[in-house]
């Protein structure tokens, strides 16, 4: 692990045309800016093979954060710890800075993500927002809409602190469930119809739950919302679609 500037971002941008495509690999310059600014732009290397990367640049809607851009770890070394420990890292770094909070947005029809960003790490979702970004033209997301959800991840409090020291949460049951493929993913490949309608239909009870108030938790199936324990997390509400 090391962060990266100059010529090493070249790193990043290898490890995100793998995983992304060609389309969504960030220009070097831009990287080393975001590194020069001070902001976190880490790589996972090992043997000079690029395995992953994170960056991010700091916040102010809604109070000061890191918004955590991108984290991608190259196929052939995903579910080996390296995710984790990039986000580790980043945390540290943050914390060291006074930066108390991240923030960063997933697919959640993703159901490897959603249990990595709320049960191994211990982060909560405040917002959800259909078609984020608009159209996507990578080679993971082309086709399929935006929709995503956003995750506060509270460095210092308990949970988190909990969640990094392997005291994972018991699946959620009390609330309401909405149910996730397991793999999504193989699915909108194989059956791109069925991801659709998949899509739309889990958007209508994601934006009905979160105009009730109710947040998401991790549960056997997927989520199930409930009202959240803290009032923090009632700051965001159904966001209507964007273009960014």
């Amino acid at each position: 692990m090391r962060q990266i500037s100059g010529p090493d971002v070249a790193i990043g941008q290898e490890v995100v045309r793998e995983v992304w495509g060609p389309q969504q690999v960030p220009q070097s310059n831009l990287l080393h800016a975001l590194s020069h600014a001070g902001n976190v732009v880490l790589a996972a290397v090992h043997g000079g093979t690029p395995l992953g990367v994170v960056f991010g640049f700091l916040g102010w809607s809604g109070g000061l954060h890191l918004h955590s851009h991108m984290t991608a770890v190259t196929q052939d070394h995903q579910s080996q710890g390296i995710g984790y420990a990039l986000k580790s890292w980043q945390r540290a770094l943050c914390l060291e800075h006074g930066v108390t909070e991240m923030r960063w947005t997933y697919d959640p029809l993703i159901a490897r993500n959603a249990y990595f960003n709320l049960v191994k790490l211990g982060g909560q979702v405040n917002a959800f927002f259909p078609d984020f970004y608009g159209a996507m033209d990578d080679s993971m997301n082309a086709g399929d809409h935006s929709d995503r959800f956003e995750v506060s991840w509270r460095l210092d409090s308990e949970r988190v602190a909990a969640a990094l020291e392997g005291h994972e949460r018991s699946p959620v049951t009390a609330g309401e469930e909405v149910a996730i493929p397991a793999d999504f993913d193989a699915l909108r490949r194989t059956d791109p119809a069925e991801g659709r309608d998949i899509r739309l239909a889990s958007r209508e009870q994601f934006m009905r739950l979160f105009a009730a108030g109710l947040r998401p938790e991790w549960g056997e199936n997927g989520y199930v919302f409930a009202a959240p324990a803290g009032a923090s997390m009632q700051r965001n509400e159904t966001v209507s679609p964007t273009h960014g």
